[in-house]
């Protein structure tokens, strides 16, 4: 293994991101912006620095898509330490996201994963509880894609294995949409 150098980091993540095929964001941007037209809900999810990049993505959906008008209706399911403790002591962890869409889900919404691994149990049962649901699902993953990439209907996929990174790329993605976004609003009827 080779010691950690700044450099190296830098390197290896700007060789991803000039390698990667962007076109893939395609699908999950015009899917955030049905979401805006419609006003149906957008919902996301991840553990650890996935879960903080769940929160600012819904923070600039909320406001940085369009700090003027109609936002995007976008929930971190992330957030709410009295919710996640409860089912996680109640249920199981395992059930602290698909609890919540069973909820406040309706169909035609949409769930974005963010998971390095792509194999966190309590993400994999939100994708399966939004498939049940009727939900669109997306999932923006590292490392092999896990069970994640199996399950979700766009997946967004980044070969590395290197947890930092890959959170890193979660919020790359995220900045794009969002930009995205500001330049293709709904069109109005």
């Amino acid at each position: 293994m080779t010691p950690f150098s700044f450099q190296n980091y830098a390197r290896k993540t700007t060789e991803i991101l000039n390698s990667f095929e962007w076109a893939q964001l395609d699908p999950l941007a015009h899917a955030l912006r049905h979401r805006w037209q419609t006003g149906h809900r957008v919902f996301m999810c991840g553990n650890g620095g996935s879960a903080g990049n769940a929160t600012h993505l819904a923070n600039d959906l909320i406001y940085g898509a369009m700090p003027e008008g109609k936002a995007i209706r976008a929930t971190s399911l992330t957030d709410n330490a009295s919710i996640l403790t409860c089912i996680g002591n109640d249920v199981s962890y395992d059930s602290i996201f698909a609890l919540q869409l069973e909820t406040l889900a309706e169909a035609d919404d949409l769930l974005i994963v963010f998971s390095g691994s792509g194999n966190s149990p309590n993400v994999i049962e939100a994708l399966k509880k939004a498939k049940e649901l009727g939900l669109e699902t997306a999932a923006i993953l590292g490392f092999t894609g896990g069970k994640c990439k199996e399950l979700a209907d766009t997946v967004i996929h980044f070969e590395i294995d290197d947890m930092q990174i890959a959170e890193d790329l979660q919020l790359n993605v995220g900045h794009m949409l969002i930009r995205w976004l500001r330049e293709n609003p709904p069109v109005s009827d």
